[in-house]
């Protein structure tokens, strides 16, 4: 049995973890923190500061200002992490490597094994494509959605630089500019609107041919039974940083 504190447990993503969970018999919810007070079946407290149940793993799909006392309380109590997260800025991310050499943190931003795949998928092409074929990606989320672009589009993208023999440059606001496309961009264009939960689109575009990628989030709960699988999988580890491929092939 996993036990999980869950951060941002009445956010949207908490809620639907919450349920999730209900629905197994691996894992249970043993407190949740949240800024927010309402009722739930496990004790809520408002910061980690004020936590004083144990845990195994950290579920946080709370908000980049909460990050380091999260980190603060794992780093204390010996307590895993998976990280999901999105808008965390590098200073921040600088810190989850250096909480990864003491526990185990998995952070994606995005826990979806279909996103995991195609990111992959994009990679190969990347390094097949790369010299001949512009790379453009479309990511569209529904109008809530503060951060833009979606970490998980920023994923692709740092997926495909690492295949590409010339690190590229990312081109967010080229509408900013009247001049002709250059070889060594990335494109990365974002739509908000209504309740879309999460497309993806990498697109390759050559001579005469174009070549996509794609993804479609129907619902918010692949999310987090993808959460919820990593958390399950981290319980033991040894400290270090994972992700869904090490989630894939384990």
């Amino acid at each position: 049995m996993t036990d999980i504190i869950l951060s941002g447990c009445f956010g949207k993503m908490g809620r639907v973890i919450t349920k999730s969970v209900s629905e197994r018999e691996d894992c249970k919810i043993a407190a949740g923190v949240d800024i927010i007070e309402a009722e739930a079946d496990f004790p809520v407290f408002n910061s980690f500061d004020s936590v004083t149940v144990k845990a195994d793993v950290i579920i946080d799909f709370s908000n980049p200002a909460a990050l380091e006392s999260m980190l603060d309380f794992a780093v204390k109590n010996n307590c895993g992490a998976v990280i999901a997260t999105t808008g965390l800025s590098e200073a921040q991310i600088n810190r989850i490597n250096e909480a990864s050499k003491i526990i185990p943190i998995f952070y994606s931003a995005n826990m979806s094994i279909g996103v995991s795949l195609i990111t992959e998928l994009a990679k190969k092409a990347a390094h097949v494509l790369g010299k001949d074929f512009d790379i453009e990606i479309v990511e569209a989320h529904h109008n809530q959605k503060i951060d833009s672009p979606s970490g998980t589009a920023l994923m692709i993208a740092d997926g495909i630089s690492q295949a590409l023999e010339t690190k590229p440059r990312y081109e967010f606001d080229r509408h900013s500019k009247r001049e002709k496309r250059t070889a060594d961009e990335i494109g990365i264009h974002s739509i908000r609107g209504g309740t879309i939960v999460g497309e993806h689109e990498i697109i390759f575009a050559g001579h005469d041919e174009i070549i996509k990628i794609s993804h479609s989030a129907r619902s918010k709960e692949l999310f987090a039974v993808g959460a919820i699988n990593a958390a399950v999988f981290l319980k033991g580890k040894p400290s270090g940083m994972y992700s869904m491929k090490q989630l894939v092939e384990d």
